[in-house]
């Protein structure tokens, strides 16, 4: 017992942080941070998580905007047949198409078909 004595006369904190309600205190901040279901560490990781679904929403929310302008675009019947002659090489009966590729463009086709795979 006199060698406790002696250490907390010597160091006068450990009188302070031997108090049991500072102990518990301790206990109660470290399990909240970090062991509890409702941590701190857990908020942060949910909070991450909820921005990115946040941007998400923002990008989808810009492509659905996008899809309507071209679905308005195409309820005229001139600007279906530019598309369907533009993106799938459709073409009159009377009509011949040539495709015409260049060296970079079909390097960069290659290159993401590469990487998809």
């Amino acid at each position: 017992m006199s060698f406790f004595k002696n250490l907390t006369n010597t160091y006068p904190i450990l009188k302070f942080l031997g108090n049991r309600y500072v102990i518990v205190l301790v206990f109660f901040i470290v399990w909240m941070l970090f062991l509890d279901n409702t941590s701190y560490m857990e908020h942060r990781i949910l909070d991450k998580q909820l921005n990115e679904l946040e941007d998400n929403k923002k990008y989808y929310q810009n492509e659905i905007k996008k899809d309507e302008e071209n679905i308005k675009l195409l309820k005229n019947p001139d600007q279906i047949e530019k598309y369907a002659r533009e993106k799938y090489y459709m073409k009159r009966d009377s009509e011949d198409i040539y495709i015409i590729e260049f060296e970079g463009d079909s390097l960069s086709e290659e290159q993401s078909k590469s990487k998809s795979l």
